[in-house]
């Protein structure tokens, strides 16, 4: 099979690069290493069934890229991430959540292409849900609070339409926060990595609001093994997370009981945007993708920590 990944260079898209390789298929990465990064595919970069291209996902060249490679589909995973950064500047939010997924759809569609997997957002396109509706399943409505929750949104009726009008099948994996090895832990998403490295390096973990904002997290290799499931059998919007809420207090928790050490903590503002409780109901993914979580959470946070240990071993602080 011939795959374009977007992002594939980033946290979740470079293992599944590794992953789309190992299985033996070819494939085109596209990213503009905004938030991945090069040696994430030092691993691979050297396959001859691997192709990198530094574009933006919205530029005429990324479209191209799609058309000269016709491919058999896309991972679409190359996004602006960020909720904070969507409330701050929401036309680049919609640049590249927006057009940059109509501008590859286009292209597909130019290709012959057949099947999309697109990475959307559990945590933010349902909005703010009765606490009596979780975990949350697929026939919620969308009702985001924030702009970058707003395009993930709006992406989903793009992919339905293009399957209507185009016969191009999609599943919409609408992940929970995603968390593992290779997660940058000096961004703005990412409340594990982040807490772990700055407990490591003894600094202060910064807690928005009060701290019993509940997230579903899910490990990347378990998110990694539903996208490789996704190229070949399922269709529309599929959740992907445990059923499990985790507060951040507990996520603090579980990093003081692996680390061995109580975390500094400040509490700062409650952030704009942001949905209060999210989990998300894995059975769908069960029935469509024969997909279940394997990895739980204090398993995947002390693979994290080792890894960031050992990246710190390799590029020690002065």
């Amino acid at each position: 099979m011939r795959v374009v990944i977007t992002g594939g260079a980033g946290f979740i898209g470079s293992h599944l690069t590794e992953a789309v390789l190992a299985a033996g298929h070819e494939a085109a990465v596209i990213d503009d290493y905004s938030t991945g990064r090069r040696r994430n595919l030092d691993a691979v970069r050297d396959s001859p069934r691997l192709s990198l291209h530094h574009l933006d996902v919205s530029s005429p060249e990324a479209a191209e890229v799609v058309r000269g490679f016709r491919p058999d589909a896309l991972l679409l995973l190359g996004a602006q991430m960020s909720v904070k950064t969507s409330m701050r500047d929401p036309l680049l939010d919609a640049r590249v959540n927006v057009l940059g997924l109509v501008n590859l759809l286009a292209a597909a569609a130019d290709s012959g292409t057949r099947r999309v997997v697109f990475a959307s957002s559990g945590g933010t396109v349902y909005g703010a849900v009765p606490p009596e509706r979780l975990p949350l399943t697929e026939d919620l409505p969308h009702r985001p609070l924030s702009f970058y929750g707003l395009t993930k949104s709006v992406a989903h009726e793009y992919l339905r339409i293009y399957r209507e009008q185009y016969g191009i099948d999609h599943v919409a994996l609408a992940l929970g926060n995603v968390y593992g090895p290779r997660q940058d832990p000096l961004g703005e998403a990412g409340v594990i990595s982040i807490f772990a490295q700055r407990m490591l390096r003894g600094r202060e973990c910064v807690v928005n609001g009060d701290g019993r904002t509940t997230r579903d997290y899910v490990y990347v290799a378990d998110v990694v093994r539903a996208f490789l499931a996704a190229l070949e059998r399922g269709s529309g919007p599929v959740n992907l997370g445990t059923g499990i809420e985790t507060s951040v207090l507990d996520v603090l928790g579980e990093l003081a009981r692996c680390l061995g050490t109580e975390p500094v903590v400040r509490h700062g503002p409650a952030l704009a945007g942001e949905v209060r409780r999210v989990c998300l109901s894995p059975r769908r993914a069960e029935e469509q993708l024969g997909w279940r979580p394997s990895v739980a959470l204090p398993e995947g946070i002390a693979a994290l920590v080792a890894h960031l240990r050992e990246e710190d071993a390799r590029a020690p602080l002065h």
